[in-house]
């Protein structure tokens, strides 16, 4: 854009006006290198397109051209993924100290709680309840933050994934006979391929994935101010093969996921449950991105409730999967 009879005033509404067609979240940016010209201009803006947020790092260079105007370069460098690596190293940093100072007193704790109520309960006659209350109390704390420490550890620690060729279908049935076991009071159907989906994946973690997100969701469905009104709590949990991924699909009738900073969720210590530690989904994440796969947080089919959709590779094994598909309930 040159630097016409307009001046920079003009200069500046023209660049903005083009780039406002394309990527509106960069005018303002454009409109302050004409300010700055021919100072560089280095920053990073979020930008939105349903529900998939990126982090860009922009850049607008500038030179004189030969007839007295000027010329803008901008780079867009995509780095999302950057961004979350950082935060989540940080994160692991910070979860591995707190494992480490918080978890060394908890036992003593938990064991001087439970001889004071062996030792000293049958002699108290004043308010035994009480005492047996703040025992059992402190007991009962304890083993709560354990069981948030255990968290921290494990996010920490993140085992690297040994894959191995294996069949999904298999291992998604057994995941699904476990979390259906804890979440008697949700109707839960798996929808499988008739013919098993082979892949290179771990089967401990992938487990430890799906049982999160099944976690996750039982959670979400329990979370509905409305949940005494609903009809049936329900978690549907699918399989898929296209263009050479497996595709599963957890799909639940629950408060779902934000509008707004979804992605956010996937950092550690996000969170929108007040009993939440926020470290469910980036363990989950985690995995499946060290099997080369992806995470995507969406709104259920239905539009109400969450869906969350993983992608694992299925390798040069590929699938003898068919078309058909068997429901389980």
């Amino acid at each position: 854009a040159g630097k016409d009879g307009a001046g920079k005033d003009g200069a500046a509404a023209a660049i903005g006006a083009r780039a406002a067609e394309a990527l509106p979240e960069i005018a303002p940016i454009l409109a302050d290198a004409v300010e700055a010209f021919p100072r560089a201009i280095q920053t990073q803006i979020n930008i939105r397109r349903g529900t998939k947020e990126l982090t860009l790092a922009v850049r607008v260079t500038s030179a004189s051209t030969q007839q007295g105007g000027s010329d803008f370069v901008v780079t867009l460098d995509d780095i999302t993924d950057l961004v979350t690596a950082q935060r989540t190293s940080a994160w692991a940093d910070v979860a591995r100290r707190i494992a480490h100072e918080i978890k060394n007193p908890l036992t003593p704790i938990q064991l001087s709680a439970e001889r004071l109520k062996r030792k000293y309960g049958k002699h108290i006659t004043f308010e035994r309840d009480v005492f047996d209350q703040c025992t059992d109390t402190i007991v009962r704390q304890v083993d709560d933050i354990k069981r948030m420490v255990d968290e921290f550890a494990s996010f920490a620690r993140m085992p690297k994934a040994r894959p191995v060729r294996d069949d999904l279908c298999d291992c998604m049935r057994q995941a699904f006979f476990l979390t259906r076991v804890a979440h008697n009071d949700v109707e839960m159907t798996l929808n499988l391929p008739e013919a098993p989906v082979f892949a290179v994946f771990d089967r401990r973690l992938l487990s430890q994935a799906l049982t999160n997100i099944v976690k996750n969701a039982a959670e979400g469905i329990a979370a509905r101010e409305d949940v005494a009104a609903l009809d049936a709590k329900r978690i549907d949990i699918s399989l898929g093969v296209r263009d050479g991924m497996a595709e599963i699909d957890v799909v639940d009738n629950g408060k779902g996921f934000p509008a707004f900073n979804r992605q956010r969720l996937l950092e550690p210590y996000m969170t929108t449950r007040a009993e939440g530690t926020g470290l469910g989904l980036p363990i989950v994440a985690k995995i499946i991105e060290d099997h080369g796969g992806r995470l995507e947080l969406l709104d259920a089919p239905s539009g109400i409730g969450a869906c969350v959709r993983l992608f694992i590779p299925l390798g040069e094994a590929g699938s003898a999967a068919g078309e058909g598909r068997a429901r389980t309930s």
